[in-house]
């Protein structure tokens, strides 16, 4: 099925901290897959370069780019290499993130401000370089990539992670409203307890001391469903709220967690 022929694609945080299919590797492959072309933003090139291979036949649809998203000067930049390469953007999914542990007693300053920088003000620069392109052509996609953890307590104190996921829900309800006259879409997908290779590579060093089975057990005890999703279920629920299949979706979250902030406990 080829729902985005023709359409014009940036994934930011395209490449993934580990082997395997991350949540922004399975968006961009899965866009090319399906008929757009792609440029795949992250700030590691090695990391792109085995998003490029795991690609395969796609890959000929996908451009990397290297970019910090928390700077606005290479965010302008990424901007402008999508638009010389293919010269509009129809689709902009900020998938950029990544939590920290600790509360505001045990969390510094610094640790706070790079997780507002990461999770929350890399949203806020992407739509601000891509929004005038996107309201010049009558039209565009926006999905924002937030977590569980903005909605509800999710097992562990991450004060700065909950809070700016939580904004990256309301950013995207306000850019919403803002722009659905200038015929621009703004939606948010909220992923739960994924197994992504986040789990293996930072999520267990940091919660049960590197046991990674441990932690898989007990976010599985959290979803009603009885099993984990990974970054083909995020990336299914993006590309749906980025297709014209969403054309009446805006300003809304579509939650992908096997039911857990449905539960009462």
């Amino acid at each position: 099925m080829k729902r985005f022929e023709g359409r014009v694609a940036i994934v930011t945080g395209a490449g993934c901290v580990g082997p395997g299919w991350g949540n922004g590797r399975a968006m961009a492959v899965r866009l090319a897959d399906e008929g757009a072309k792609v440029l795949a933003v992250d700030r590691d090139p090695e990391k792109l370069a085995e998003t490029l291979e795991r690609a395969g036949m796609a890959q000929v649809s996908i451009v990397a780019c290297e970019c910090d998203v928390t700077r606005s000067s290479s965010v302008a930049s990424m901007v402008a290499k999508a638009l010389e390469h293919f010269g509009r953007i129809d689709i902009l999914i900020n998938n950029v993130g990544g939590s920290a542990p600790g509360g505001p007693i045990e969390m510094s300053e610094d640790v706070w401000d790079s997780q507002v920088d990461i999770n929350l003000k890399s949203v806020f620069l992407t739509c601000k370089h891509v929004l005038p392109t996107m309201k010049a052509q009558g039209s565009g996609a926006i999905v924002n990539v937030a977590s569980t953890s903005g909605l509800r307590w999710t097992g562990s104190a991450q004060v700065a992670y909950a809070a700016t996921k939580a904004g990256v829900i309301h950013l995207s309800r306000v850019v919403a409203v803002q722009h659905a006259p200038d015929g621009i879409r703004v939606n948010t997908v909220v992923p739960g307890q994924l197994h992504t290779p986040m789990v293996e590579a930072r999520l267990a060093g940091q919660r049960t001391g590197g046991d990674v089975e441990g932690l898989l057990a007990q976010r599985v005890k959290r979803i009603p469903l009885g099993f984990m999703g990974d970054g083909r279920d995020t990336a299914g629920a993006a590309l749906f709220l980025a297709s014209d299949e969403a054309r009446f979706i805006t300003g809304t979250e579509l939650v992908v967690d096997g039911g857990m902030t449905a539960r009462c406990d």
